[in-house]
């Protein structure tokens, strides 16, 4: 088992929440890009996920306080993986948004307690149908990358502030 933390939590369990909030913090940021380019249902979709992605970027803020540790914070701005110059490219951020977040919530699935596995399992089963509605499709099984189809895009989250 890991090493506590000073709060008392094991530190794989405050590093797996604030990766999450990190997660959580870029699609914020993503959420804003897409809802710009996009229309009609697409943006009321956009919003919902923006929604949704807020209030659980402040229950994580929350949860990392209660663990003891300092949450972090959110950067500036987001280098976007890709150019998003229209509606489609905004499709296409928006389900990999999910595919990233999914990923960091299986991670938190794994090293989570008890009753924060259990929101994991539903904030990553949430962006799995999010990630499904915006593609069309999604993986077998959602917030593993090695198991996607080849072609589809990882769902590996990328490192470091600043990045989506």
């Amino acid at each position: 088992m890991p090493a506590p933390a000073e709060g008392g939590a094991p530190t794989a369990e405050i590093e797996a929440v604030q990766a999450a909030l990190e997660a959580e913090h870029a699609a914020v940021y993503g959420y804003g890009v897409v809802g710009a380019r996009v229309t009609g249902d697409r943006r009321a979709a956009a919003q919902q996920a923006y929604d949704a992605h807020r209030a659980r970027r402040d229950a994580l803020h929350r949860q990392v306080v209660d663990l003891g540790g300092t949450p972090r914070a959110a950067a500036a701005a987001y280098a976007l993986p890709f150019p998003v110059p229209d509606a489609a490219a905004a499709v296409r951020l928006a389900a990999e948004l999910e595919d990233r977040v999914a990923a960091v919530y299986a991670d938190l699935v794994r090293d989570g307690g008890n009753g924060r596995r259990r929101e994991a399992a539903t904030a990553l089963r949430d962006s799995a149908v999010r990630a499904v509605r915006w593609r069309g499709s999604g993986p077998a099984f959602p917030g593993l990358g090695e198991r996607s189809a080849p072609g589809e895009p990882s769902a590996s989250p990328t490192t470091g502030s600043g990045t989506l």
